[in-house]
């Protein structure tokens, strides 16, 4: 369940996106994938259409059809202030980091953090031979 919070901040955020009630069509589909008998026998995955903007918004997070209809208009919002404002929303953020993070090294990359722990391994070695020589 959503709590009252949640669904305040959603609406601001809606309000900020300029996306009304009136603009939004809703529509369930029958929901698949984990969640057993209830997801699949239910129609609980939420589709919203924003006819100004032309975008479709589709939501089975949960097994709550309620909390699936929040979730789908804040999904919206941030997609419509995304494109609005040219800039990127907290998730693909987080995507785009992961997607960084297990790019490979340029070659210039790879030789020079080999070059650093090649060094790092040449000053321990020295040490060690202090200490025990």
């Amino acid at each position: 369940m959503i709590s009252p919070e949640t669904i305040d901040s959603i609406r601001e955020l809606m309000a900020e996106a300029s996306v009304f009630e009136d603009d939004l069509e809703e529509s369930f589909i029958l929901g698949g994938g984990p969640g057993g008998q209830k997801t699949n026998k239910t129609s609980n995955v939420v589709r919203l259409s924003h006819e100004p903007s032309g975008l479709m918004v589709k939501c089975g997070e949960t097994r709550s059809r309620e909390t699936n209809r929040w979730l789908a208009r804040r999904t919206l919002a941030e997609m419509i202030l995304e494109r609005e404002h040219k800039r990127k929303s907290s998730a693909r953020q987080a995507a785009e980091k992961i997607r960084r993070q297990k790019r490979r090294r340029s070659r210039r990359q790879k030789e020079k953090m080999l070059a650093d722990k090649h060094a790092h391994s040449a000053k321990k070695a020295a040490r060690r031979e202090r200490f025990e020589g």
